[in-house]
């Protein structure tokens, strides 16, 4: 299954859950799309698909200017993983297609 189209991405943050929308392609061989939340929306970088394996990150700037690194597991409609905050650490992720 292809990990493009639209999902809801919500991260486990100590800030509480955080929700955003992923929306991606596959183009060229490379994931590319925009991610928005609360900070707006923005384009994703480094976005690669290797078999059932998604990476991908944005920057961000509120609460705090920072880059988000995203690696999920893509497993039909759900793609969950972890997500690296800077130097605020590591938090879970879950993702539905929607």
């Amino acid at each position: 299954m292809s990990v493009d189209g639209t999902w809801k991405i919500t991260v486990n943050s100590p800030m509480g859950k955080q929700d955003s929308k992923l929306e991606v392609r596959i183009d060229g061989g490379a994931l590319v799309g925009t991610q928005s939340g609360q900070g707006g929306s923005n384009a994703i970088a480094n976005g690669k698909v290797d078999g059932d394996k998604v990476t991908w990150s944005t920057s961000i700037t509120t609460p705090f200017p920072m880059t988000l690194e995203f690696s999920g597991v893509l497993a039909g409609d759900a793609l969950n993983g972890k997500v690296k905050a800077g130097s605020f650490g590591e938090f879970e992720f879950t993702g539905s297609r929607g």
